[in-house]
C-alpha cells in the first residue's frame, strides 16, 4: 500500500487547511486589507505547502528508496524523487 493512500486522510486535512489558507486571501483581497496583511497570508500558504512537500518527500524516500525490495525499485524511486525535485526548484 503506498505512503500516500496510508496517509491520506492527514494528507487530505492539510489540503483543507491549504484549501481554506487561500479562501482567507481571497476573502482579504475582496475585503481591500492591506498588502502587510495579505503577504503574510500569502506566505502562511507557502509555509503549509513546503511542509507539506517535505512530508511527501520524506514518506516518498522512506518508501520508495530506503524501504524498496529491490534495486531496481530503489532505483526508480530515485529517479522520480530527482524528476519532482527538479519541477519544485524550477
Amino acid at each position: 500500500m503506498s505512503h500516500t493512500i496510508r496517509e491520506k486522510s492527514k494528507l487530505q486535512a492539510r489540503v483543507r487547511r491549504l484549501k481554506g489558507q487561500v479562501e482567507a486571501v481571497e476573502r482579504a483581497l475582496e475585503a481591500e486589507r492591506g498588502c502587510a496583511e495579505i503577504l503574510n497570508l500569502v506566505a502562511s500558504i507557502r509555509g503549509a505547502v513546503t511542509g507539506l512537500t517535505a512530508e511527501l518527500i520524506e514518506d516518498h524516500i522512506r518508501e520508495h528508496i530506503i524501504g524498496a525490495s529491490s534495486a531496481r525499485e530503489r532505483e526508480d524511486g530515485g529517479e522520480e524523487l530527482i524528476e519532482v525535485i527538479k519541477a519544485y526548484v524550477k
